[in-house]
């Protein structure tokens, strides 16, 4: 029988064989890699355990294991470090010195010929494996190069170009040859980034050489950032193209300064570097991806904009310099939203273009906002003096650039286009809008004042802005037009609206101080807008409460205004202004559970505060006031949901007007001062514990009786010569058995306890004068006595004050 397999067969067999021998290559090759990994591990470790694991590639063995604090790779990169930096100041002494006879020609040549065998030696060590070794051999090799050119220069004599021109020669060479020697020896990681950094200088410093001037260099720089890019983009070389990208942002971001500096004065070749710089960022920009893309972007869109304002700047003034580089990065914002031809752009691109015009325009804010608010301070007036507004006086320039600044700034923020696309989500779209709304107010609030209007015209156009923005508050739609989630965008745009309104008001509050006349009508007029914003609030109760605090606000500044226009004196304008709380509680009565209810009353309550404090420089206009305030505020407790708060206050307000008059009739008895307290505390006490049965009596009688009693008992014991005791004895009896019979907490502890201080208060001379004749053991002997009975009947004394505990207890 043939046993021979069939060369298909025997096919077969090999490739499974070899695929086995394969897979259990790989697995060897999985672990090798995983060994050296661990040794090489081992090897970085301060002293340890690598020496146990046998020697370590690279001759890092010796040293691993070892116990010190340095490790081997550490020892090993300060002594290579060490060596090249000493056979570096060697070969600078013994190329600017000498050694022995030799001449300069023989130094270059001793020089030239180490320097050949440096550059040899690092392809020797790497096929050895070391490689840290190599590296500082081939840095020592560079830096001899330059030696060996340093040397030759010596050597020939004064160069035909002098020497900037040999030193752009000797580095263009130099850069050659680094760059060769990279190439061919891969595996040195020193010599290509060396070239990149040295390729920076030939151009520039030949430039130089030949008389170029600072606008050239320029030029010249701007160019080699762009020839940087090349090997930014394609080198494989982590550290070529990080020292390229580090190259081409020194060159060609020190060109774009130079040409930005130049671009103030105006010109044409500076803004046409700076348009080559834009568009060599956005070339740039379009090849790479993520941060990177962002920041050339972002260079190109800052370059444009200098480039385009320092072409204007050229044909306007000084002031207008801000305005038109907002104008030029605002039509790059605009551009990229609007054109077509962009969409093809890279969306990093675009974004870092936008962020970049915006920080320009913000910039911009920075110097016109406060301008214009400096401008509008600046314009307050004396309080009726009489002066109307004027314009910015004699420097009307700056005010203009700043309105048109900020115009269109609020322009391109309203347009949404200021924020890239997919960016911040829509909370910074409603942001962008109502920071246009405010710049837009700012701008019209300031063009009348800046236009010199007359003085009615610029309080005329101040209530429109006014209006304008309170529309806006009331119906923010369209303002909100486009918004994501648009419920919460438009209650922003209408707070910001608000907000906004709420400035301009004081703002022409203030301006109308000018003259009587302009301050009646600014305040009359923003009444009835505040009152218009309140009743169109529709479903916004904040906005009708807070319309209506406003309109209370105005209500009264143009009820003391008017006092005042009238030559009332301060006390009487406080008088005056308490009809604001008048009206207040009756539009309250009215209004019932409307959002705007509370709110209103408060205000009036405050404007009734301003009135009793106008008020305080008189006292019989004083107790008036408060009385007439305490009236209101009983008339506003007559409504259940106010009786809490305005049923004291209202008696507080009272009592007070009735103090205040006391005072005024030299009045010292404390009980004219007390009873009308007490009193009507009383009266209120009893109507409210028979309309709520489970109220107790220390709640609806202990105020009243201890404002009542309390004042007297204190008078009385420090009155020893009155019939006070008498009386207030004879009231706290009364009160104690009225206590007993309805049998009430409240009036039989306090009666009892008024009645029993004033017996004391009565019997304390005679006891006094007892115990002075009285023998001294005495005291002590009846304090033993005392002592010794309640021990005896402790227990039994205990269960009668528990009896009498829970008899008083069970009082109403």
């Amino acid at each position: 029988m043939d046993s021979i397999p069939s060369p298909a067969q025997e096919l077969v067999l090999i490739d499974r064989e070899l695929a086995l021998l394969d897979s259990r290559r790989a697995m060897l090759l999985a672990r090798r890699a995983w060994l050296v990994d661990v040794l090489g591990t081992q090897a970085a470790r301060p002293g340890g355990a690598a020496g146990a694991a046998g020697a370590v590639p690279g001759g890092a063995s010796g040293w691993a294991g070892t116990d010190g604090e340095a490790s081997a790779w550490g020892v090993r990169t300060v002594l290579l470090a060490l060596g090249g930096a000493l056979l570096v100041i060697a070969a600078l002494a013994f190329t600017l010195l000498s050694w022995g006879v030799l001449g300069i020609g023989g130094r270059t040549a001793v020089l030239g010929a180490v320097t050949v065998v440096a550059l040899a030696v690092p392809a020797v060590l790497l096929r050895r494996g070391l490689r840290a070794t190599a590296e500082t051999v081939a840095a020592l090799a560079l830096a001899l190069t330059v030696l060996d050119a340093w040397a030759l220069y010596l050597l020939a004599g004064p160069w035909a170009w002098g020497a900037s021109g040999y030193t752009a020669a000797a580095a263009a060479l130099l850069a050659v040859l680094w760059t060769g020697y990279g190439l061919a020896f891969r595996g040195l990681r020193a010599p290509l980034p060396a070239a990149v950094v040295l390729g920076q200088f030939p151009v520039t410093v030949a430039v130089v050489a030949f008389g170029g001037d600072a606008r050239t260099v320029a030029w010249v720089l701007l160019a080699t950032g762009a020839a940087d890019a090349l090997p930014a983009l394609r080198a494989r070389s982590a550290a070529v193209r990080v020292t390229a990208w580090s190259a081409a942002g020194v060159t060609a971001g020190y060109a774009l300064l130079t040409s930005f500096e130049a671009s103030l004065r105006g010109g044409v070749e500076p803004a046409l570097l700076l348009l080559a710089g834009a568009a060599l960022g956005v070339a740039v920009g379009w090849r790479v991806a993520g941060a990177g893309a962002v920041a050339c972007a972002m260079v190109a869109a800052a370059a444009w904009a200098a480039a385009g304002g320092g072409l204007l700047r050229a044909v306007v003034p000084a002031a207008w310099a801000w305005p038109t580089y907002a104008a030029c990065a605002s039509l790059l914002i605009l551009a990229v939203a609007a054109a077509p031809a962009v969409r093809v752009v890279p969306q990093a691109v675009r974004r870092g273009l936008v962020w970049a015009s915006d920080g320009i325009m913000g910039l911009g804010l920075l110097v016109a906002v406060p301008l214009l608010i400096w401008v509008q301070t600046a314009l307050v007036p004396d309080v009726w003096a009489g002066a109307a507004l004027e314009g910015p006086g004699a420097e009307p320039a700056p005010v203009w650039p700043a309105v048109v600044t900020v115009a269109l700034v609020g322009g391109v923020l309203a347009s949404g286009a200021s924020v890239p696309a997919g960016v911040g989500g829509p909370g910074v779209r409603v942001a962008a809008r109502c920071g246009a709304l405010g710049l837009g107010a700012l701008a019209a609030w300031t063009v009348p004042v800046a236009a010199g209007l007359p003085y009615g015209a610029v309080l005329a156009a101040h209530l429109l802005v006014v209006a304008a923005l309170l529309a806006v508050a009331v119906r923010p739609t369209r303002v909100a037009a486009g918004l994501e989630g648009a419920a919460p965008g438009v209650n922003v745009v209408a707070a910001s609206g608000f907000g906004c309104a709420v400035a301009a008001a004081a703002g022409v509050a203030v301006a109308g101080l000018a003259t009587r006349a302009a301050t009646l009508v600014v305040l009359a007029a923003l009444a009835l807008l505040w009152t218009g914003a309140s009743a169109a609030a529709g479903s916004r109760p904040w906005l009708r409460a807070a319309s209506a605090c406003g309109a209370v606000a105005a209500a009264a500044g143009f009820t003391g205004a008017a006092g005042a226009a009238a030559g009332w004196p301060a006390h009487w304008v406080g008088a005056a202004l308490l009809a604001v709380p008048a009206a207040t509680a009756c539009l309250g009565a009215r209004l019932r559970h409307d959002a705007a209810a509370v709110p209103v009353e408060g205000a009036g309550a405050a404007v009734g505060a301003v009135a009793v404090a106008l008020s305080a420089g008189r006292p019989g206009v004083l107790a008036l006031v408060l009385g007439l305030a305490g009236v209101v505020a009983a008339g506003t407790a007559l409504r259940k949901e106010r009786l809490r708060v305005a049923g004291p206050l209202a008696a507080l307000l009272l009592v007070a007007a009735a103090w205040v008059r006391l005072a005024l009739w030299d009045v010292t008895v404390p009980e004219a001062y007390a009873l009308p307290v007490a009193v009507p505390a009383l009266v209120v006490g009893a109507l409210g514990r028979k309309r709520e049965a489970g109220t107790g009596s220390w709640a609806a009688y202990g105020p009243g009786l201890a404002a009542g009693l309390l004042p007297s008992l204190c008078a009385d014991w420090g009155d020893a010569d009155s019939s006070r005791p008498l009386l207030l004895g004879a009231v706290a009896l009364a009160v104690t058995l009225g206590g007993a019979r309805r049998r009430l907490q409240a009036p039989l502890l306090l009666g009892g306890g008024v009645l029993l201080l004033v017996a004391l208060h009565e019997l304390a001379p005679y006891v006094a004068a007892m115990v002075g004749v009285l023998p001294r053991w005495l005291p002590p002997a009846l304090a033993g006595l005392l002592l010794l009975m309640v021990g005896a009947t402790y227990e039994r004394r205990l269960r009668e004050l528990r009896r009498l505990r829970d008899a008083v207890g069970r009082m109403g």
